[in-house]
């Protein structure tokens, strides 16, 4: 045979068999073929290095074993998306998740939800959880899409026949709250980069904390601050009086606190003696950094396991129309100290 790439026929007729006993072996179909015949064919595919269509094989099959993970994207990632903690961390737990539940993971990053369509049929997928899209991409997905999947950090007014795996946003940035008034702190401030969904949730919760009974000034304030590095840089720079003003700041991702952190640094401002700073999200990262940052805990663990029960659920008609929301558990590090100490 020539070294071009080797088809299942050139395989057939090197044996002396019919290409569709070829097929039906790399298809996994050798019921109704003799185990000498299996062997015989598996062993010259791997001499004559046979690269199969991949898609084809799981088109071929019932059940392609294959979960789809896909992330939204968005700009604030700024192009490193899959290098995000939060991100990252999800994808770790799932991978496990997936594979003890016998299945295959496949991920794929995407700022069109149509494209999810594409991706999932043509893998052939069983299930699939999506991330970081909104509410009407998610019910186009489920109106367009026969695949069961579930989301993450969906926020929605009805789900619908949508099964949504949520934490309480709200009872993180309240624990937050309550840290820094435990340890003092009178004028404290959240920065977000928006004021919806769960970041906005988050912001209440430490909103109310802080504010208790009274509605003194400084109790729980709201600073949006840009997406990108740079521009979140720039606006920092600018409104440094401001930021010197509070004794606490919660960021409501790690990956802000831990950004927010370095600024200070960079400007001789310490953390926690001058500015406590907490996060969201309880990151790796939050133990690798000096001081260690105090930080909102998820169990992503816990979420990738009741991702693939529901997926396994909806496969049975079951489990559309669900929010679970999982509880949280604020850590305290060195990054937040009592004020009398400062």
């Amino acid at each position: 045979m020539e070294n071009d790439r080797v088809r299942i026929v050139d395989i057939a007729e090197e044996l002396g068999v019919s290409t569709a006993t070829v097929s039906n072996v790399i298809h996994g179909k050798t019921k109704k073929i003799s185990d000498e015949t299996v062997q015989r064919v598996q062993e010259l595919l791997e001499k004559r290095q046979y690269i199969p269509s991949m898609a084809g094989i799981l088109l071929a099959q019932n059940n392609s074993r294959i979960i789809g993970v896909v992330v939204n994207d968005h700009e604030k990632y700024e192009a490193h998306t899959l290098e995000d903690a939060f991100i990252a961390s999800s994808l770790n737990h799932l991978s496990a998740q997936i594979e003890k539940a016998g299945y295959f993971m496949m991920v794929k990053v995407t700022k069109e939800w149509n494209e999810i369509i594409k991706f999932a049929s043509m893998w052939n997928m069983e299930g699939l959880v999506v991330i970081g899209f909104c509410e009407s991409d998610y019910k186009k997905l489920r109106n367009a899409m026969r695949i069961p999947f579930v989301v993450y950090d969906g926020y929605f007014e009805d789900p619908g026949r949508i099964c949504n795996l949520a934490i309480d946003n709200y009872d993180g940035g309240f624990q937050v709250g309550s840290c820094f008034r435990r340890l003092g702190h009178q004028r404290a401030l959240c920065i977000a980069d928006n004021a919806t969904c769960m970041d906005l949730e988050r912001y209440q919760g430490f909103h109310a904390a802080m504010e208790g009974a009274g509605t003194t000034e400084g109790k729980g304030d709201l600073l949006l601050v840009p997406m990108t590095k740079k521009e979140r840089r720039a606006f920092y720079r600018r409104h440094l009086v401001e930021l010197r003003s509070y004794t606490a700041i919660f960021a409501v991702s790690d990956y802000y606190a831990l950004d927010l952190i370095q600024f200070l640094w960079e400007k001789g401002i310490r953390v926690p003696e001058d500015i406590s700073v907490a996060g969201f999200d309880d990151t790796p990262l939050c133990e690798k950094i000096c001081p260690e940052l105090t930080s909102v805990r998820q169990n992503g663990k816990r979420r990738a396991e009741l991702a693939i029960e529901a997926l396994q659920k909806l496969k049975e008609g079951k489990g559309e129309g669900k929010t679970i929301v999982l509880p949280v558990t604020l850590v305290e590090r060195q990054s937040t100290r009592h004020i009398a100490q400062i």
